[in-house]
């Protein structure tokens, strides 16, 4: 798009804290690997621990998720799946 100036929000600052850490050399060089898409290691290291954060947040979700199928009868489990062929009538065709 020429002319058109791309608006980007700006960027959250976050508080910074300096720890020193040990690392294997196999982890210092995976991280040096992945940092080259970051301005720093310690972006790519914040960002790894999101990452795995979000993964570990979703991968308790999706237990709950089971654990509560897992959980209910069969009469539920029918009326789940009777509700959801309802809803999907209820949608726009494409």
């Amino acid at each position: 798009m020429v002319g058109r100036k791309v608006v980007r929000p700006a960027s959250r600052r976050v508080r910074r804290l300096k720890r020193s850490f040990s690392l294997s050399e196999e982890a210092l060089a995976y991280l040096a690997s992945v940092s080259a898409n970051y301005k720093s290691q310690s972006e790519a290291l914040d960002a790894l621990i999101r990452q795995k954060k979000r993964d570990s947040e979703r991968a308790q979700i999706a237990a709950a998720v089971t654990n509560y199928y897992d959980s209910i009868s069969d009469i539920e489990v029918e009326s789940d799946r009777a509700w959801g062929h309802f809803a999907e009538t209820q949608l726009p065709e494409d």
